[in-house]
């Protein structure tokens, strides 16, 4: 199974679409390949995050998976952050190494883009993924803890 790895564009909605609306469903959303596409497009429109796309080798129409970053800044460190938002593998592309090429690809992109650190969020009973961040350097906060107020 041969993939490719590349910054997407609008170019590439259609491929990104269902692998988009699998994503949501993995986090048990019901399946809407319209709202997904828009969303997305709304994304690219706005400039509003950069999203690394793996795709098939042998069929350029097929996505492997994913990964979308959103900008943010440090007022602290007075430098550009991101957050790595997303990161989705097709079931049928797991295991294949298509997860750390899309993480180290997002790094790569992020420093290229001036950006001094990334972070994301997994759940706490994610060990697999929390063991494919650790193998690639990310590094588990110890230091703060993270809140979020919902609103209605």
């Amino acid at each position: 199974m041969g993939f490719s790895i590349h910054q997407a564009g609008i170019q590439d909605l259609d491929v990104l679409v269902p692998l988009f609306d699998g994503y949501r469903q993995f986090y048990r959303q019901p399946s809407d390949p319209s709202r997904a596409r828009s969303f997305l497009a709304e994304r690219f429109a706005h400039h509003e995050s950069v999203i690394v796309l793996a795709r098939s080798d042998e069929d350029s129409g097929v996505g492997f998976g994913f990964v979308q970053l959103y900008p943010l800044f440090s007022s602290v460190r007075t430098v550009r952050t991101y957050v790595l938002n997303d990161l989705f593998v097709s079931p049928q592309a797991r295991r294949q190494g298509v997860a750390k090429a899309l993480l180290l690809a997002a790094a790569d992109g992020a420093r290229a883009l001036g950006a001094a650190s990334l972070s994301l969020t997994t759940a706490l009973d994610n060990h697999p993924a929390q063991a494919l961040y650790e193998s690639l350097g990310w590094q588990r906060d110890r230091e703060f803890c993270e809140y979020a107020l919902v609103l209605p």
